[in-house]
């Protein structure tokens, strides 16, 4: 069975049940919903990022400044040589969504908790209500990799050269998203998009296909035939969009660190920003 790409960024529980008072690890629990998750107990010495309220803009519909990720650290205890491993909710959606956006901004010793909270839990292993308090840490956020991220006017550009099988688009929401069958995925059955349907030219290949019942992974050969056998490969660019931008995070994950695709930019903009805008063109 042939290795990850980036083996480094991805640790089983185990490896972080040995490190969890390693003081050159922190770990990191990122939630949709703390009270559900954080708050009812986590991971021993693992501090909160709230989803919506650290990793998002409070007032613009985009992610959080460089600034703010520099506060966010400095309060989560994070320095240059801190080791960051990332766990959360729903299949590491969230976790995955928040490894973009460090990356994004110059964090390169991170790492995703395989197979997130559920494993942790379903393995019956510790979990606290005692919330850390660490020293403050120094880590500044870097210049933008504009190479990591997509907007609408890159999306546009691109519709062409996917027409052309230059480029992928890969649309990871369920099929009845994808169709237009229904216009919020049923974890949010309230947060409607105005239109059903996709970008032309996407390709369907679900988030949920890359991981197996227990939530982790699953090995190379799987989903590099997974990928392959919908006509996306190392060969040309792609983008990867689903509804708010964090279960494509989980794809972008897999696709740059798992399989080692050297061109992947998530797009989390994606259907609520392209389903909502006036003369974008969608297919059913």
């Amino acid at each position: 069975m042939a290795a990850y790409a980036h083996p480094e960024v991805l640790v089983e529980t185990d490896w972080l049940a040995s490190h969890l008072n390693d003081p050159k690890v922190r770990v990191a629990e990122v939630d949709y919903d703390p009270a559900a998750n954080y708050d009812m107990g986590h991971l021993p010495g693992s501090v909160l990022i709230d989803w919506r309220k650290d990793i998002n803009d409070p007032v613009a519909r985009d992610i959080l400044s460089g600034d703010a990720l520099t506060a966010l650290f400095a309060r989560a205890g994070i320095n240059d040589d801190t080791t960051l491993v990332l766990y959360g909710d729903f299949n590491n959606w969230f976790a995955a969504f928040g490894f973009w956006v460090f990356t994004y901004y110059g964090a390169n010793n991170l790492k995703l908790m395989n197979g997130g909270r559920k494993k942790w839990i379903a393995e019956d292993r510790p979990l606290t209500k005692e919330v850390p308090k660490p020293a403050t840490g120094h880590f500044k956020a870097h210049p933008p990799d504009a190479h990591l991220r997509s907007f609408l006017e890159d999306v546009r550009k691109a519709l062409p050269e996917v027409k052309g099988g230059k480029f992928s688009l890969v649309d990871v929401r369920g099929p009845k998203e994808f169709s237009g069958e229904i216009t919020a995925p049923p974890e949010y059955p309230t947060e409607h998009a105005q239109r059903g349907g996709h970008i032309p030219g996407a390709k369907n290949i679900p988030w949920a296909q890359a991981v197996k019942e227990d939530g982790t992974f699953k090995s190379r050969e799987e989903l590099d035939e997974l990928y392959r056998s919908k006509g996306v490969s190392a060969n040309t660019p792609v983008i990867t969009y689903c509804r708010i931008g964090e279960r494509s995070s989980h794809t972008w994950f897999v696709l740059k660190y798992l399989l080692g695709y050297p061109d992947v930019r998530n797009y989390d903009g994606s259907w609520t920003e392209w389903g909502n805008l006036i003369r974008t063109p969608i297919e059913k």
